[in-house]
């Protein structure tokens, strides 16, 4: 922020969220600056229908905007005028995400679309001569905002914050001409760095999907490319080595379901529960982990205790994800986990790789045949084809297939560490204009129009 500078004269904000503001700014909750008092959608569950009225709940604020494509489902229109008797949305209404995994989310609606909103959302309406709604948009993703709405919520099975908390939550602004300025300023800057931030977030997938590739091609053509090649009857496997054997899982390992019923879990328990969310970048996650005693563990590893070294594999939320059973874990499978337990156990390893190419996805989208498939059912499970190299080769894509992930793998933290570094200085940026530690009333937008012309003229 070094480039901005600051307001000339300062006042306490008498806040533990911010320190000080400028003296002709002022401090205020959020339910002295609406028109009308905040409010929610419905408490009920509707009945939906395939074509009305979007419904739209938290899943559809993403990325601090509304995504129509993530909404609910559709309402027909007699049930939106009853609902819209309590919350009927319009153009800059603000909205909070008030329970859920995303509490504290933020989108401005900028359609003039019919639609509505379920109970976990909450609607905020401006009153437009005190303050602008995409200033208090702004405010309210600004780190102090986000930080008192985090320290505010009460903690269930899930974050929650309620309605009386919401309309008291404090922000922070100036006169109306002012405030439109820090708007413009931010709209301005914020799009460059949303600019980055997409590159980015490109570059990220397009270091996965070549990982990807380059683990596939090893894992299912083998590192000789001059080798005699066969039909391996599998239509998305293709072509295989000549000498490599394919065969369906369940001919080369011992495949063991879990019980399909919830284990009870005890906050003294030492038994970890692998749950699906515990399986994830081919890691074994113990943040929110979940443990047993040792009489639930005796009766959910009945079918065996998964052994060192063996394959747990998730067959739903999502199907595929693997990681090898590490020492000095006692451990047990929750819902919707699976162990492989390979015959050969030299054979483990190339598997892993086997499992964590592309071929699975391949696998699961020829399941599906044209629709979404978010989970495997045993018996697809157990007929996953499967190649079979020798054990030399094995050990060689093996060796190859370690380098390609570590090398693949600096590549894409860095890029994340870069994203994340965009993000802070979005946030940071938001912050800073938003409690005055930065004057912009003097910010002037970059005349564009030369360079536009000089595009066109190119073109």
């Amino acid at each position: 922020m070094a480039k901005y500078k600051a307001y000339p004269e300062y006042q306490s904000a008498n806040s533990q969220w911010i320190d000080i503001i400028p003296l002709e700014w002022t401090r205020v909750a959020l339910k002295f600056v609406v028109s009308a008092k905040i409010t929610d959608g419905p408490h009920e569950t509707p009945n939906f229908i395939d074509d009305g009225v979007p419904f739209l709940s938290a899943e559809a604020i993403k990325l601090n905007k509304l995504d129509f494509s993530r909404k609910r489902a559709y309402i027909s229109f007699n049930l939106h005028e009853k609902y819209s008797l309590k919350c009927l949305p319009q153009r800059d209404d603000i909205f909070m995400v008030k329970s859920g995994n995303t509490t504290g989310a933020v989108a401005i609606v900028e359609t003039d679309e019919i639609f509505n909103i379920w109970s976990p959302l909450a609607l905020i309406r401006c009153n437009k001569e005190i303050i602008a709604p995409r200033y208090v948009y702004y405010s309210m993703l600004a780190d102090f905002f986000q930080t008192s709405v985090q320290l505010s919520w009460s903690q269930g099975t899930q974050p929650n914050i309620g309605m009386g908390v919401i309309e008291n939550l404090h922000l922070t602004y100036p006169e109306l001409t002012v405030q439109n300025k820090i708007v413009s300023f931010l709209d301005h800057e914020t799009a460059k760095i949303d600019n980055l931030i997409e590159k980015q977030q490109q570059l990220i997938e397009l270091l996965k999907e070549k990982r990807q590739a380059v683990i596939s091609h090893a894992v299912t053509k083998g590192l000789n490319p001059d080798v005699p090649m066969k039909d391996s009857g599998v239509e998305w496997l293709g072509d295989v080595p000549e000498h490599w054997d394919v065969k369906k899982l369940k001919h080369i390992a011992s495949i063991i379901d879990c019980k399909n019923r919830t284990p009870e879990y005890f906050d003294d328990g030492e038994y970890l529960v692998v749950r699906t969310t515990n399986v994830k970048k081919q890691s074994l996650i113990l943040d929110g982990a979940l443990y047993t005693n040792e009489r639930d563990y005796k009766i959910w590893t009945d079918r065996g205790v998964p052994p060192v070294g063996s394959i747990l594999f998730t067959r739903e939320a999502p199907a595929g994800e693997v990681c090898i059973v590490p020492e000095n874990t006692k451990l047990c499978m929750g819902q919707r986990m699976m162990n492989f337990i390979c015959h050969d156990t030299e054979y483990t390893k190339f598997l892993f790789d086997y499992l964590t190419s592309d071929c699975l996805k391949r696998y699961i989208d020829s399941e599906a045949a044209g629709s979404t498939v978010s989970h495997l059912r045993v018996e697809q499970v157990y007929n996953i084809p499967i190649v079979i190299p020798p054990y030399a080769e094995q050990k060689q894509i093996d060796d190859i297939v370690g380098n390609i992930k570590s090398q693949y793998s600096k590549l894409i933290s860095n890029a994340e560490h870069s994203l994340l570094l965009l993000q802070e200085r979005r946030t940071a940026l938001i912050s800073a204009a938003v409690t005055g530690k930065i004057d912009v009333r003097n910010w002037v937008a970059p005349d564009t129009s030369d360079i536009e012309a000089s595009e066109e003229a190119t073109a």
